[in-house]
């Protein structure tokens, strides 16, 4: 009797075609939820982040820009009924070796500045003048205002000196004192009812010999030393006896700023320091970035017209009255000038396919409607407006004075 011998094999088992189906569709979903989880944070942590950015270079150029305002007129206002406010100015500095005029320009200025003072030499609105503060009305590439602040602090008290005589067959000076006076200091000289001022410089060269002179014999020359300016000469100036050399700083501790400041390309605030005291001299050295994602800045006077130090009203910088080409050549206007107000619009970094921005927006709104500004956007941006009000602190202590 044959024995028999089962020949079956173990069962196989495995995914079906249907569960096989279903746990992909269960994967997709979630491959897809994960994937939208991921994509929505990212958006969110780019948006997040460029408007951080946004914020932090607003602050940062707010930062500045009070900085630099709120010492407007250091060095200076005490010499503003002296002939100094509203003087054409002049600034000769050695460039190669060789003493180059580089104010008044002959040129216009460099980007975004070309456009200021309506170009340059003869054919411009006006030559440059000195004021505390200057706000020229659309006269940035993009058509933002440019501010133009000047200031100093020297270390001798911002004190003018007068100038008793020249020194025949010198460059120097004879004033009533030179105490506080170092070599490399920057000065003004003006006349009252003279046009023209000089940028100088004090220039040591024997330091027993400037110690020897009584306190009296100032020295000129260095990098800036400026022999004549428009129709006036240093010394027809200084043989007047009725002169003055303002002292504003040194070059060394770089706190003279002449500077002008405005939006350029690429939505870049930019400074330009009027006396290139920085590299060799030339307009590239002179140019110098200070923030980024700015694109528009609008500025207004605030001004005192009773001298109590108190703002009575805001101006715009137009018009037959303060217009930046009247109130160049208006010293009395100038002193009514005691505060600023700037509004920055910035924008973010990134750009979004949703319109996530009106399609303008106003500034100074709580202003009369004739001061007030409206800035166009591109709605697929983010932005952001800064609006501060910078006392000017020399011209409120002139107008308590």
């Amino acid at each position: 009797m044959n024995a028999s011998i089962s020949t079956s094999r173990p069962l196989q088992r495995g995914l079906t075609l249907i569960e096989l189906l279903v746990a992909m569709t269960i994967g997709l979903i979630v491959t897809l939820a994960v994937t939208s989880v991921v994509t929505v944070g990212e958006a969110h942590k780019r948006t997040t982040t460029s408007t951080n950015d946004m914020s932090q270079s607003g602050a940062f150029a707010a930062y500045v820009l009070d900085g630099v305002l709120r010492s407007a007129g250091s060095g200076f206002v005490q010499s503003g009924s002296l002939g100094v406010y509203g003087c054409k100015l002049s600034v000769s500095r050695d460039i190669g070796g060789t003493a180059t005029t580089i104010l008044p320009r002959s040129s216009a200025f460099p980007a975004p500045f070309a456009s200021f003072l309506g170009g340059a030499g003869a054919s411009a609105a006006g030559d440059l003048r000195v004021a505390p503060v200057l706000i020229g009305q659309g006269q940035s590439a993009t058509g933002s205002d440019v501010l133009m602040v000047m200031g100093g602090n020297g270390a001798a008290g911002d004190i003018p000196r007068k100038i008793r005589s020249g020194v025949t067959g010198t460059n120097n000076l004879r004033l009533e004192n030179t105490i506080g006076l170092a070599s490399g200091d920057l000065g003004l000289v003006a006349q009252d009812g003279t046009a023209d001022c000089l940028i100088e410089q004090v220039n040591v060269t024997d330091t027993t010999a400037f110690a020897a002179a009584g306190n009296e014999v100032l020295p000129l020359g260095g990098r800036y030393f400026t022999s004549a300016g428009g129709t006036t000469s240093l010394a027809t100036l200084a043989a007047s006896g009725t002169a003055y050399y303002t002292p504003l700083g040194n070059t060394l501790s770089n706190n003279v700023r002449f500077q002008l400041i405005g939006v350029g390309a690429n939505q870049t605030l930019f400074a330009y320091d009027l006396l290139r005291s920085a590299g060799t001299g030339s307009d590239a050295d002179a140019l110098q970035a200070i923030s980024d994602v700015v694109v528009e800045l609008r500025a207004l006077y605030g001004v005192d017209t009773n001298g109590d130090g108190i703002i009575n009203d805001w101006v715009a910088p137009s018009g037959t009255t303060y217009g930046i080409t009247n109130l160049m050549t208006t010293p009395a206007t100038i002193r009514q000038i005691v505060a600023v107000r700037i509004a920055l619009v910035m924008r973010s970094s990134e750009l979004n396919k949703e319109t996530v921005s009106p399609a303008s927006l106003t500034l100074f709104s709580d202003l009369a409607t004739a001061l007030q500004r409206s800035v166009t956007l591109d709605q697929h941006y983010r932005y952001r407006v800064i609006d501060t009000t910078i006392p000017l602190r020399n011209m409120l202590l002139q107008s308590a004075s």
